[in-house]
């Protein structure tokens, strides 16, 4: 017997697509916020890299502790949602992201430590977020059609990542930031004055996030859900497995977050230091943040049209032609020059589009009430984003910032081979029984 996600609806709600158009609404503003969030680190990685002088490396602190938060927090984050409900551990999360953005007050009097720690309590409360809402969506409505739901609500997401870069860069970059070769002349005493006026740019725009996060919290916390229940299923004539790790494509979809995520984050981390190489573009920080837009702009178009195309085609075949597209892409970006690399890199974002929700929704094809737990393990994965920068750092100032970008091109040549894998997964699933 297989057990699988249920919603229980409120007195009063109707079942159907129709009662379900409340709560995808209100999840999706979750999506979109941390969305937003989650860019505005591309922001932040060169502003920061500037004001304290880093290497590669060492900037790509901010990502290394920002998703490894998701590691650490996600097996956490799937207990307390177990004990508190779904809709109690998104406002949980929602709160725990505001306190994150309160921390980054201090954190431009402090220091970059203090900045590190500011954005792994962040990352904490969107762990919690991503662990509460991404089942909520699954099940909200016919299975077969769950990633392209997915899909369309990560496509806000995609909206928030999108808003992001040009609203960091009118907010944080526009103030000019003294090259390092410029302070280290001055004396000592202004050289810390200058890096804490540099670094306060910051604490206006996370304030009003905070309040924001607050906010919906509120909302959030009153709001009419539905409440997920585990309920058995004698139909589907599937023996319940006990261990997650028993399921291959669960394993397999673990991987293609986190080399997906990886791959995604590195490309955006790096984005406005490619943008700003002579033989690429010569643009400045603030410039080079309007570009980055665009990179996060394709993947909410892609998702969008994703939502769509994937009500037809094979979620797997699609994911595949995707991740080969974005390989071809990478490859362009590190062995042309000026325009078309920059385009061809700032291409991979529509390709990107609907590889995150696809990934997930295929992994956790058929769980049941594994589902909680998996989608843990999935969020767990996402620490892919702490790693890959890193890898794609150390290569940045060992051979070079263009040639590091193999790092990402080998992160999809996985995704490529999960999609063709699964292409088919699909086919055998259940009907979805009438309400």
């Amino acid at each position: 017997m297989e057990h699988r996600l249920q919603a229980s609806l409120p007195a009063g709600q109707q079942a159907g697509s129709a009662g379900n158009t409340g709560p995808l609404i209100i999840i999706t503003v979750l999506f979109f916020m941390w969305g937003l969030l989650t860019s505005l680190n591309d922001v932040l990685i060169p502003h920061l890299k500037a004001v304290y002088t880093l290497s590669y490396v060492q900037a790509m602190l901010v990502q290394f502790c920002f998703f490894g938060a998701y590691f650490i927090v996600s097996l956490p984050a799937g207990m307390l949602i177990r004990k508190i409900g779904y809709q109690n551990g998104a406002v949980a999360g929602l709160m725990i992201a505001a306190a994150g953005c309160a921390l980054f007050f201090p954190a431009s009097r402090e220091g970059y430590g203090v900045f590190l720690l500011a954005f792994f309590v962040l990352a904490a409360g969107i762990t919690i977020l991503q662990v509460a809402a991404n089942p909520f969506v699954t099940v909200l409505g016919d299975p077969k059609t769950a990633s392209s739901r997915l899909t369309l609500t990560q496509a806000f997401n995609a909206l928030g990542t999108t808003v992001a870069p040009a609203l960091g860069g009118i907010l944080i970059l526009s103030g000019s930031v003294l090259p390092p070769a410029d302070i280290a002349l001055l004396p000592a005493a202004e050289q810390a004055v200058q890096r804490a006026a540099q670094a306060a740019s910051v604490q206006g725009p996370y304030l009003a996030l905070a309040t924001a996060l607050l906010v919906l919290a509120l909302m959030f916390a009153f709001a009419r859900l539905p409440r997920i229940n585990h309920a058995d299923d004698a139909g589907d004539g599937a023996t319940a497995k006990s261990s997650l790790l028993a399921h291959r494509h669960l394993v397999l979809g673990a991987i293609g977050i986190f080399v997906y995520v990886g791959g995604e984050v590195s490309i955006g981390s790096f984005l406005i230091n490619f943008l700003g190489e002579p033989e690429i573009a010569g643009l400045t920080h603030a410039a080079a943040a309007h570009y980055v837009s665009f990179y996060w702009g394709g993947a909410m178009v892609g998702r969008f049209a994703g939502f769509a195309v994937m009500r037809y085609l094979s979620p797997g075949k699609t994911l595949a032609f995707n991740a080969a597209c974005s390989i071809v892409l990478i490859l362009i970006a590190i062995f042309a020059r000026g325009q078309l690399a920059m385009w061809a890199i700032l291409a991979v974002g529509l390709c990107n589009s609907i590889m995150f929700p696809t990934i997930f929704s295929m992994a956790l094809h058929q769980l049941g009430k594994f589902t909680g737990q998996a989608s843990g393990i999935l969020c767990m994965a996402i620490v892919g984003g702490a790693l890959v920068p890193f890898a794609q750092g150390y290569l940045a100032d060992h051979i070079g910032l263009q040639w590091s970008f193999f790092v990402p091109a080998a992160c999809y040549t996985f995704i490529l081979y999960f999609g063709l894998k699964y292409a088919g997964l699909y086919n055998n699933a259940p009907a979805p029984r009438a309400a």
